[in-house]
């Protein structure tokens, strides 16, 4: 199974990059991993919807360059659907019965996806109602990734 995580911006934090690398290494003997960083543009707080407009459009014609057309597409979304743990395990898992050997996970930027990226996604998941850093969510992306081949592959892992 081929897994690529297509985010927004760069990890800068010792500690964010030791996380992922951790999850990486993990999940080599899983899969092949690939994390496409796209440039994340400039923003300043207060700036108008029309500036955020862009922003978005922008990041996602980023993001659209690296979607493949025979990828599982799965965007993740504060208004996504919501999965446990065990059903994302039961997605990644029927996936690849169905014959998708590549799945695509796309996260936005600090203002979030443009519709452009969000209408090429075959699923809007969320994690939660709250509001995580994208720079977390990738590591959080990555852990229950992990957790979904430990769950499919019947091995223990801790709950």
């Amino acid at each position: 199974m081929n897994i690529d995580i297509i985010c927004v911006g760069r990890i800068k934090e010792k500690f964010l990059k030791d996380a992922i690398a951790e999850y990486s290494k993990r999940l080599s003997s899983f899969c092949r991993l690939n994390i496409i960083e796209v440039a994340d543009e400039k923003t300043v707080d207060g700036q108008s919807e029309a500036l955020n407009d862009r922003v978005r459009l922008t990041e996602g014609k980023r993001i659209l360059k690296h979607i493949k057309s025979d990828a599982m597409i799965i965007s993740l979304e504060i208004e996504g659907k919501q999965e446990s743990s065990v059903r994302f395990a039961g997605l990644i898992n029927d996936a690849g019965i169905n014959g998708c050997s590549h799945i695509q996970f796309i996260i936005g930027g600090s203002l979030g996806l443009d519709d452009t990226v969000t209408q090429k996604a075959d699923m809007h998941l969320s994690f939660s109602k709250m509001t995580f850093p994208h720079q977390l969510m990738r590591i959080i992306l990555l852990e229950q990734i992990y957790r979904s081949f430990k769950i499919n592959n019947n091995e223990p892992y801790h709950k």
